[in-house]
């Protein structure tokens, strides 16, 4: 039997593992908050922006982030229905409504027209969502928010390493987050980040962030506000902290294995991946393959390929509106039709030429094999 192919894995090294042994040992007292405070300085340092603050997770990133901005009942987040349920949930705790609007089908990511048009006097922000790496159009997205004064907000959790025009992903809306899940380019095991050039955004969420405990009060715990526990532990920010002193190799390494998965595929017709438009690049967390519709080729046959050739392949996300807590809107046609016909490949670090060869190759098999079929049926009803 051949040994599994993982769909991601993190790296790991000797510099990862000797910061989290150190933080075990000493980060405790007056040393407790070290590699918090050098994760966030170095975050926002290699990001871009005024600040960083480091979460347990990315989804408690943008909890605040949207608390900051004051968002509740009544109220609406516009955002692509193309998305993992992590940038809802947090709308829905809120006590405000998403709006679910279709992806364009070449990036995946929100299309600005559908955003322009879901806009209503109840709308008070628009989140965009760089999905699996790709970019959305930050240009347009920026330009609809200098227009009606509704924020931007930009859930970069799947998107570290990926630049726009010069700015790097989640540095150009109100704010930003990141994941760091295990699953990440860059992680922390569990993790995430807040990020924001704007002062005054930066110290609520720095309030709420410690259970509304305000940073100037002189009162010994005293909370001037009811806030959120969802800060990073000082051993997990030391492994952030190593892990971001191989960011460049990290995000390298993804995307020679987007590029090589590239080259093998570029054969078959009727498919398509992550793309990377001029003035623009990709960090290539998750390299995907989506087939045309015309090709046939379905998201149940790709999983069996995989599963017989003892690969670890990942479906491409379900459109949060065809979850049962939420109404339908099969009229965003691309959000419902791509996961039909996709599947994420697997990208982990250390992946070796022939383990891309062989994901390759599976896929060009089933290709090959549907299309030998579809020829046997045209002949049999000839």
């Amino acid at each position: 039997m051949t040994n599994r192919i993982f769909y991601t894995k993190p790296s790991i090294t000797e510099l990862e593992t000797s910061y989290a042994a150190d933080a075990a040992a000493n980060g405790w007292g007056a040393r407790c908050y070290d590699y918090i405070i050098r994760f966030e300085k170095e975050f926002a340092a290699y990001l871009g922006t005024s600040h960083a603050i480091a979460t347990s997770s990315c989804t408690g990133a943008m909890h605040m982030g949207l608390a900051a901005l004051g968002i509740g009942a009544g109220d609406e987040v516009i955002l692509a229905d193309t998305n993992w349920i992590a940038t809802v949930a947090p709308i829905k705790h809120l006590g405000a409504e998403p709006v679910f609007v279709d992806v364009l089908p070449d990036t995946w990511c929100i299309d600005p027209s559908e955003v322009e048009r879901h806009i209503t006097p109840r709308t008070r922000a628009i989140i965009a969502t760089h999905i699996y790496g790709n970019l959305c159009d930050m240009d347009a997205l920026l330009d609809i928010s200098r227009r009606t004064g509704i924020p931007v907000i930009e859930d970069a959790a799947e998107a570290i390493g990926s630049v726009w025009h010069g700015r790097r992903a989640g540095s150009m809306g109100i704010f930003g987050t990141f994941s760091f899940h295990g699953t990440k380019t860059l992680t922390t095991g569990e993790g995430g980040m807040f990020v924001t050039s704007d002062a005054n955004l930066h110290e609520k969420v720095l309030t709420l962030s410690n259970h509304g405990r305000a940073r100037g009060q002189t009162k010994q715990f005293w909370p001037d506000a009811i806030g959120f526990k969802y800060k990073m532990s000082n051993i997990q920010a030391a492994i952030g902290c190593a892990q971001l002193e191989r960011i460049e190799e990290l995000v390298s390494r993804k995307r020679d294995i987007l590029a090589a998965y590239m080259v093998r595929l570029s054969t078959l017709n009727g498919i398509s991946m992550n793309p990377e438009y001029t003035d623009t690049i990709n960090g290539a967390w998750m390299p995907t393959a989506v087939f045309h519709p015309a090709a046939g080729i379905t998201r149940q046959v790709l999983q069996q390929a995989f599963e017989a050739a003892n690969i670890d392949a990942r479906v491409f996300f379900h459109p949060l509106s065809s979850l049962s807590m939420f109404e339908e809107k099969p009229a965003n046609i691309n959000a419902w039709s791509i996961p039909e016909r996709a599947i994420n490949l697997p990208s982990y670090h250390d992946m070796s030429e022939a383990d891309i060869e062989r994901v390759a190759e599976t896929l060009i098999s089933v290709v090959r094999s549907h299309q030998d079929n579809s020829a046997v049926q045209l002949r049999q009803s000839a």
